[in-house]
C-alpha cells in the first residue's frame, strides 16, 4: 500500500526486503537493527511529483504572487479594481528573473520546469545564472555589465535547503558582483523544504533580500536527536540511542565523514527526482560498503564531483 499510493510504486516488497537483508536481526526488539530500519522507514517523507508540483503552486501563489498584489493594493489607496491590479502585476511580473539553483543538470532546473508549467509563466522569465551577466572587453580584462537592466528582482529556487553550503556560494560568486552592479535590485531565495539552521545560516549572509521555505523542517526533523518528533521519551520498544547506534554504525560504512547524513542533516526525507544526501545514508546508501554495493530504499543520484 505505501508502495502504491505514497512511494510511487518505486519501493515494491523485493526493494524492501532486499535493503532490509543487509541489517542484523536480533531477537530482542530493542536490539534488532532490521526493526530499527523499519521504523525509521515507516516515518520516512517521500514526496512525489504530484506532492512536488503543488509545493511549487503554493511557492509561486504564497511567496510571489500573494506580496506583489499585496504591494500593489496598498500603494494605490487599497483598490479592488481587478483589471488595474492584473495589468500592473503583469507589469512587475516582467520585471522578475527566475533562476535555479545549481548547474543545468542540477535538480533546480528540473523544478522550474514545472514551476513554469504550474504557475502558468512565460518562459522568457528564466533564465541561467550566467545570464545575469553581460561582459564588455576592457583592454586586458573583461568588464561586467547587467545584462537585463530593469529586472527589480532574481528569484532562485530549489527544492531543499540542508545546510546552507551551496546558497552560501551563489552570495560569494553571483550576488556580490550582482549588488555591486545594481545596489537595488532585489535577490530572493525560495525553497519547497528548508532546516532552520540552514535557513538562518542563508539569512545570516545578508545577501539575499528574502529567504523561505514552503515546508521548513525544525531541529525536531532531525530524527535522532533529544528533540526527535518520531520518538516519545527512551521508554517503549523503539529506544533512541540503539536507533541512533544502529544508523551511525552502517553510515560509518557508507558515507563515512556524514554517517549520519551530510552535517548531520539526520533527515528522512525523499523526492521523486533523487533523494538527498541530508538523509540518513541507510536509506540511499553512499559509498559502496566494504562488503558490496549498498541496496538502497530511495536511490540517490550523486553528483559527478562529489556527495
Amino acid at each position: 500500500m505505501l508502495s502504491h499510493y505514497i512511494w510511487e510504486s518505486r519501493a515494491e516488497g523485493e526493494i524492501v526486503s532486499d535493503w532490509l537483508s543487509q541489517f542484523a536481526s536480533h531477537p530482542d526488539v530493542e536490539n534488532d537493527e532490521q526493526i530499527h530500519a523499519l521504523f525509521l522507514l515507516s516515518h520516512f517523507l517521500y514526496f512525489g511529483q504530484d506532492e512536488l508540483r503543488f509545493l511549487l503552486k503554493s511557492l509561486y501563489r504564497d511567496f510571489i504572487r500573494a506580496p506583489i498584489l499585496r504591494d500593489i493594493r496598498i500603494s494605490n489607496s487599497d483598490t479592488r479594481d481587478q483589471d488595474f491590479i492584473e495589468k500592473k502585476f503583469q507589469c512587475q511580473l516582467n520585471r522578475l528573473r527566475f533562476l535555479p539553483v545549481g548547474n543545468p543538470a542540477e535538480s533546480g532546473s528540473h523544478l522550474l520546469y514545472y514551476f513554469r508549467q504550474e504557475s502558468t509563466l512565460p518562459k522568457n522569465l528564466f533564465i541561467h545564472t550566467h545570464e545575469i551577466f553581460g561582459r564588455q572587453p576592457a583592454g586586458d580584462s573583461v568588464e561586467l555589465t547587467l545584462r537585463y537592466p530593469n529586472v527589480s528582482q532574481y528569484i532562485f529556487i530549489d527544492d531543499l535547503c540542508g545546510s546552507g553550503t551551496q546558497a552560501k556560494a551563489y552570495c560569494r560568486d553571483v550576488l556580490r558582483p550582482l549588488k555591486i552592479l545594481s545596489p537595488n535590485v532585489e535577490a530572493s531565495y525560495f525553497v519547497l523544504f528548508g532546516t532552520t539552521k540552514g535557513l538562518d545560516a542563508v539569512k545570516k549572509l545578508a545577501e539575499f533580500d528574502n529567504v523561505k521555505a514552503v515546508f521548513e523542517l525544525d531541529d525536531t526533523f532531525k530524527v535522532l536527536n533529544v528533540t526527535s518528533r518520531i520518538f516519545l521519551g527512551e521508554a517503549g520498544p523503539f529506544v533512541r540511542e540503539k536507533v541512533r547506534a544502529t544508523c551511525e554504525r552502517y553510515g560509518q560504512r557508507l558515507f563515512p565523514v556524514h554517517p549520519l547524513g551530510y552535517k548531520d542533516g539526520q533527515l528522512i526525507i525523499g523526492f521523486n527526482h533523487n533523494t538527498p544526501d541530508n538523509t540518513l545514508p541507510i536509506f540511499w546508501g553512499g559509498n559502496e560498503a566494504e562488503d558490496g554495493p549498498w541496496k538502497p530504499m530511495f536511490r540517490r543520484y550523486h553528483k559527478v564531483y562529489g556527495t
